[in-house]
């Protein structure tokens, strides 16, 4: 938790806009850097910034490095109250699609996905085209999954360029959120 109180600290005085904690194998560190963060905002009201928060699926059983399913992940995390939730790197976008979809049925916030240019091969490189990580991406966002993408491992310019033409356009996914007590849908 002290480690990553000195980062956000540093990274809120570097003058970031939002916080990500990302690729989080163990829900114990994700807790630890949520921890941090909201006693650094505490003590800093000034500085209060939101948070995103993302993580790895490492196969195809939708599991966590840690063995934790998608679901208890999210259940593990939600009490951070983050702007997006997310699922990142591991997998390429074929291999993420279900855990993205399954995430934007139990997510109460903006889900994001940002996944590897396809998986690597044996030299360890990836090759997967732009066109064929945004054409994923693409399918993700007008089936109402996603509201924020990106790319991870493999992704190149190119590849950002390519999702953000393919997207440009498409209704994000409708978030319930909850005001005063009444739920409401809305449109991000």
């Amino acid at each position: 938790m002290a480690a990553y109180y000195e980062q956000i600290r540093g990274l809120v005085d570097g003058g970031v806009d939002v916080l990500l904690i990302e690729t989080i194998f163990d829900t114990l560190n994700a807790k630890a850097a949520i921890f941090a963060a909201k006693k650094f905002f505490r003590e800093n009201p000034g500085k209060k910034k939101e948070v995103m928060i993302s993580g790895t699926i490492t196969d195809a059983s939708g599991r966590t490095l840690s063995g934790q399913t998608l679901d208890a992940f999210y259940i593990s995390i939600a009490h951070a109250d983050p702007l997006s939730v997310g699922v990142n790197c591991a997998l390429g976008a074929k291999e993420m699609r279900q855990h993205v979809e399954e995430l934007s049925q139990i997510a109460s916030c903006y889900v994001s996905a940002y996944p590897n240019a396809g998986l690597p091969n044996a030299m360890g490189e990836y090759e997967e085209e732009p066109v064929q990580t945004a054409s994923f991406l693409n399918d993700w966002a007008k089936e109402g999954f996603v509201n924020i993408v990106g790319g991870c491992c493999g992704t190149t310019p190119d590849h950002i360029r390519e999702i953000a033409t393919t997207v440009r356009g498409v209704r994000p996914r409708e978030v319930a959120t909850k005001t005063r007590g009444l739920e409401e849908t809305q449109s991000v």
